[in-house]
């Protein structure tokens, strides 16, 4: 397969929900067009983002209610206003104290109610949105959450016509007194698709391009399962068999219990990979690169018994490995794939990786532990891969240097140190910011085409502004800036970017 690297350059990763307004949560709207404004300005070429779609449980974007959906929390309340959908008086109601974290509970009381007005307002024959309707894209998502509006609770509870999807019960249904919620829902989908386009144009005429995030795995309460429910491994009454997760770990002595449930691949392959590859396919239009998370689920996964206390009582299978992207790249042409390769690698992970061409990660915070054979040491990177101080799932860089003990710390400056001179740059470390701003310099100074910063660890953050923490099941994906990030960070950012030669 025809090998991926990027374009050398500088990126920022920071999630939609995390841009600054006055409505909530960040959206598609004036935010977002001035944080494209503020990386072209100060050197960076690409923009992260975690996915895109319309979070369910937990409010996780890793846990979904359809892989191909938009988040409607994000479609800009500023733009329905000037398509006449919301008046100022209902826009008004929207806007709330500043803070720096979401408040979702808030968003799921409100923002729907408001979005339904906006909906009362549209004109369902407007052409552009029959032509959205007419090409099925949302079909199976508007479906779905119809009947999760009407009857509540997961997929596994409708009437059995319903949980089965049975052809001529939702047809039946589709045409009902539901049509309007139907069209509702197709309604979300259309607003966020027109706004994120328009969007992503934007940035890329800017040159900035997109790093999107695609989960691995799907949420069992989803549209994917209810819909093809052959492609999953579920029992007769459509209960899962075995589940995702991850074993004891880095991040957690249990491990990880997803709850997932688990592709069945056979399945999957005797289908042509076609879901699959839609799949990559709407990614691939929605993002200009394409980051797979937990990459190493599609050489081996982690099978946990439905049921089980905890992550220690899987094993291993085998995955689709490389056949997958081969059918995927003779029908769809170059991947432009990044390998979240992460946590427990073996050979076997590395062999797929490479076989597709597609970049590695390397995370900086991992680097100096005092071993020179750490392969996220900057001497030990290579071209292709991408290069971050941390992901969201990690402390921030900032977060990470308080942790450490004195002792620990002083190691890490002498690695630091010893790093920086072998990037042929110089900053002092002294304290633990200046520690921080190393650990920029060391991922933009690395041989990797590309280097992608937190904005948190741009604005040297604490872990008050953590994204993620695994194993944990409150209070993650909040995190929000309060304002623009300031001159005087991105001005600096700016400096090691050129120094970096990026």
């Amino acid at each position: 397969m025809e090998k991926f690297i990027p374009q050398r350059g500088a990126g920022v990763l920071c999630h939609i929900s995390s841009l600054p307004n006055k409505y909530g949560i960040g959206s598609l709207g004036r935010e977002a067009y001035d944080f494209v404004d503020t990386l072209a300005k100060y050197g960076a070429k690409y923009w992260q983002i975690l996915p895109l779609q319309q979070t369910g449980y937990g409010d996780s974007p890793y846990q979904s209610v359809c892989c191909t959906s938009g988040n409607p929390y994000f479609i800009d309340l500023v733009d329905l206003r000037r398509q006449g959908l919301l008046d100022d008086e209902e826009l008004k109601s929207a806007e709330r104290k500043l803070k720096n974290d979401v408040d979702y509970g808030d968003l799921y009381e409100n923002r729907y109610k408001l979005l339904r007005r906006a909906y009362a307002r549209f004109n369902i024959k407007n052409e552009d949105f029959v032509a959205f309707v007419e090409s099925g894209e949302a079909e199976d998502y508007a479906l779905f959450m119809s009947l999760k509006s009407r009857y509540g609770g997961t997929f596994n509870t409708f009437p059995d016509a319903y949980k089965y999807n049975e052809h001529l019960a939702m047809y039946e249904f589709r045409g009902s007194v539901y049509r309007e919620e139907y069209c509702f829902w197709l309604f979300l989908q259309y607003q966020f698709n027109r706004q994120w386009a328009a969007l992503k144009a934007y940035a890329n005429s800017k040159g900035i391009a997109i790093i999107g995030d695609m989960p691995l795995y799907v949420a069992y309460d989803s549209a994917d399962v209810w819909a093809h429910p052959e492609l999953f491994m579920l029992d007769e009454d459509l209960n899962p068999t075995a589940v995702a997760g991850v074993p004891p770990d880095y991040f957690s002595k249990d491990g990880q219990l997803w709850g997932n449930p688990l592709y069945n691949w056979d399945a999957v392959k005797a289908g042509g990979y076609d879901w699959w590859i839609k799949r990559i396919a709407h990614a691939s239009r929605m993002y200009d690169i394409v980051r797979i998370d937990h990459f190493r689920g599609l050489d081996a996964y982690y099978s946990i018994p439905a049921g089980a206390d905890s992550a220690r009582q899987g094993e291993w299978l085998p995955g689709p490995g490389a056949e997958l992207f081969a059918e995927a790249e003779r029908r769809l042409g170059r991947l432009n794939i990044i390998a979240e390769d992460l946590g427990v690698i073996d050979e076997g992970v590395v062999m797929l990786r490479d076989e597709c061409g597609f970049p590695s990660m390397k995370i900086m915070m991992f680097a100096f532990d005092g071993d020179e054979d750490n392969a996220y040491l900057p001497q030990n990177i290579d071209e292709h891969s991408v290069v971050y101080t941390g992901t969201h799932d990690n402390d921030t860089a900032l977060g990470f240097m308080l942790k450490q003990s004195d002792a620990q710390f002083a190691a890490l400056k002498k690695g630091l140190r010893a790093a920086i001179s072998y990037e042929g740059a110089y900053t002092p470390v002294v304290d633990r910011a200046d520690a921080v701003r190393a650990l920029v310099l060391c991922a933009l100074n690395a041989p990797s085409a590309v280097a992608v910063i937190p904005v948190q660890d741009i604005l040297c953050l604490d872990n008050w502004s953590r994204m993620n923490t695994p194993a944990t099941a409150e209070g993650n994906w909040r995190f929000r800036l309060t304002s623009a990030p300031s001159r005087n960070a991105m001005a600096n950012f700016k400096n090691m970017v050129k120094r970096a030669g990026r």
